[in-house]
């Protein structure tokens, strides 16, 4: 299936719609260190991202017109800073809010499906309203807004006509869920907000994959079955201690219990198997894997915990914020994790390289996309478009 990818980054989102059945017409991403780590791996002839056509550019340069036939699937990650917790807040007022170029893109090419991936922050209360107004632009594109027109006027213009009920021209059905990526097998608590769309034509229904993976799953492994500990050799008397803030919940657990979910995935469990990089000799032995030094815990920034899934990775407007995207080791120190570390927690496969400076290619990674998140979302929308009924959502259970 045809698709598209806008605002690529360094192609998580990409990496897991190719793998899921589209086949990318174009991928468009002005940033050039982005686009450096995606060339350099399409040189590389590393799959999927050698088929890949990069268009190094400002999406709102590019020219939809040079898109022969149908798009099944539009797919982007709009920038996030002016929605970011972590940034200015800023919202419809930041130039960087690139939602009207979204926009632009469904208008001229239809479509037949959309996935938009974002931060937690577009949900936050302050930007509700804004967000209402977001969704009623993807779910009525054609109604645009006049030059001489204030938003929360054009929000009220399309209030009138969503609410009229006949949808003439182009019109999509739009979800919204909020998905933690650890409940999907992701080995970090990572949550980002997934709207998918199918033009109005799309008869078959839809609806987010359930989660597969859960939290209790894998306390009742690490502390009443012990079964994690004994698959990575931990004897008892080096086993931590049980976390305090879990302590509660870990007594509801029945001491037999049969999960329909599996255990969430933790950095132990990701990136065992890699060399330790403060030991000489190894920084060089695979591709990103060398130890930036420095790392500093502090007040609210203590870093990620082994046997749990990561602390979301994080990008920032200048850079790696301090005391951010470390690994507490066993003995309590931290250090920060390394690139290719990283690639792990957001599933990138092994063989993707990740090209700049660790602050770069941290960056590129903070802002990236889980590309099995991606993948499994993708999946479903896929087999809606090839006529087949997605998965019905669940709930986690014991």
């Amino acid at each position: 299936m045809r698709s598209l990818e806008l605002f690529t980054g360094a192609g998580g989102l990409a990496i897991g719609t190719s793998r899921a059945g589209f086949r990318h017409q174009a991928v468009i991403e002005r940033d050039g260190n982005a686009c450096s780590t995606m060339r350099y791996n399409r040189d590389l002839g590393i799959h999927p991202v050698s088929e890949w056509p990069i268009y190094e550019m400002d999406v709102a340069d590019f020219d939809y017109a040079t898109i022969q036939g149908e798009v099944d699937l539009l797919a982007g990650g709009p920038p996030c800073q002016p929605f970011s917790i972590g940034g200015k807040h800023r919202g419809h007022n930041d130039e960087r809010n690139m939602f009207p170029e979204v926009l632009r893109a469904i208008r001229e090419l239809k479509p037949r499906a959309i996935l938009i991936e974002n931060v937690k922050g577009l949900l936050r209360q302050s930007f509700s309203t804004y967000f209402e107004y977001i969704r009623l632009q993807l779910e009525h594109p054609e109604i645009t807004r006049r030059n001489d027109e204030l938003w929360t006027q054009h929000l009220s213009h399309l209030e009138r006509h969503h609410t009229g009920g006949l949808y003439e021209g182009l019109h999509y059905k739009i979800v919204v869920r909020l998905l933690n990526a650890a409940n999907y097998g992701i080995p970090q608590k990572r949550e980002r907000v997934f709207i998918v769309g199918f033009r109005s034509d799309i008869e078959q229904k839809w609806s987010f994959p359930a989660p597969t993976h859960s939290l209790d799953a894998l306390l009742w492994t690490q502390w009443k079955s012990g079964e994690y500990w004994e698959r990575h050799e931990i004897a008892r008397n080096d086993r931590p201690k049980q976390p305090a803030r879990f302590q509660s919940r870990i007594r509801q657990i029945p001491p037999i219990c049969r999960f329909s979910l599996e255990p969430w995935k933790t950095v132990r469990d990701t990136i065992s198997d890699l060399p330790d990089p403060e030991n000489d000799g190894f920084s060089d032995a695979i591709p990103n894997h060398r130890l930036n030094p420095g790392a500093k815990g502090y007040t609210g920034h203590t870093g990620s915990p082994l046997d749990e899934p990561a602390k979301t990775l994080k990008a920032g407007d200048h850079g790696v914020p301090g005391g951010e995207n470390m690994l507490v080791k066993d003995n309590g120190k931290v250090r920060y994790f390394t690139v290719r570390e990283s690639a792990r927690l957001q599933t990138f496969p092994d063989d993707f390289v990740f090209q700049g400076s660790w602050t770069e290619a941290m960056r590129q990674l903070g802002n990236a996309v889980p590309a099995t998140l991606a993948e499994i979302v993708a999946k479903e929308i896929h087999g809606v478009l090839k006529g087949k009924v997605g998965i019905e959502s669940g709930q986690t259970t014991l």
